[in-house]
């Protein structure tokens, strides 16, 4: 197992020299999926970095829709084939799927319609990220972040329905414990969990440092 944190791949030698072994990148920052190739700046940075980038997160930006009356899949497609491609060539293996702004559900729009959406991006993106080597991992957001996909269990019926290998599951400590969700959901989503986020409950700090956050039942 391995252990990493969300920060710049340009903070690597800090990183390193705190004992960590990987950087999670952010996708925005790092891959530039709406900039042009000759614009992206990401492979440069990627090669000074001092520890490798296995993963990524902030998927999708907030401006590029995945439901509502705005989301436009053909745009969805081609930012995600910009995407997966440039994951794969600085190594990036994971890549989260939060991006709250991005999937939620606007007011007034029919959440079952959202839904289908988000099935659709999945099941458009999930082949793309196959190819390239990576697999995408739902991440369950706190209904202060978003409206939907609030829960592992929410996250675990969009993975079932999907039913792709390079679409799986992340569980997140702070999310789940905003949501008070069941260890029961944890553990019957266990063989699709591929990645993991942590920190404590109270001001989404680094674990152990509100003291108020018990890990013992969530890595159990």
């Amino acid at each position: 197992m391995r252990f990493g944190i969300c920060t710049s791949c340009e903070r690597s030698a800090e990183v390193k020299a705190a004992g960590w072994d990987y950087v999670e990148e952010n996708v925005q920052s790092l891959l530039q999926g709406l900039s042009p190739d000759p614009e992206w700046t990401g492979r440069e940075k990627a090669a000074r970095s001092v520890l490798p980038i296995p993963a990524a997160n902030v998927l999708v930006p907030a401006s590029l829709k995945i439901t509502g009356p705005d989301a436009d899949l053909n745009k969805l497609t081609a930012y995600m084939t910009t995407v997966l491609r440039r994951a794969a060539t600085v190594g990036i293996k994971t890549l989260v799927f939060g991006s709250g702004g991005a999937r939620n559900v606007p007011d007034g729009f029919d959440r079952g319609t959202a839904r289908r959406q988000i099935l659709d991006f999945l099941r458009m993106a999930a082949p793309i990220a196959q190819q390239n080597g990576v697999t995408l991992v739902a991440e369950h957001l706190n209904r202060k972040e978003c409206n939907i996909i609030n829960s592992v269990e929410e996250a675990m019926t969009y993975v079932r329905e999907v039913n792709h290998p390079a679409f799986q599951c992340l569980v997140d400590s702070y999310h789940f414990w905003l949501e008070n969700e069941s260890l029961e959901s944890l553990r019957e989503a266990m063989p699709f969990i591929r990645h993991v986020h942590v920190a404590d409950r109270d001001g989404r700090t680094p674990p152990g440092e509100s003291g108020t956050s018990d890990y013992r039942p969530f890595f159990k």
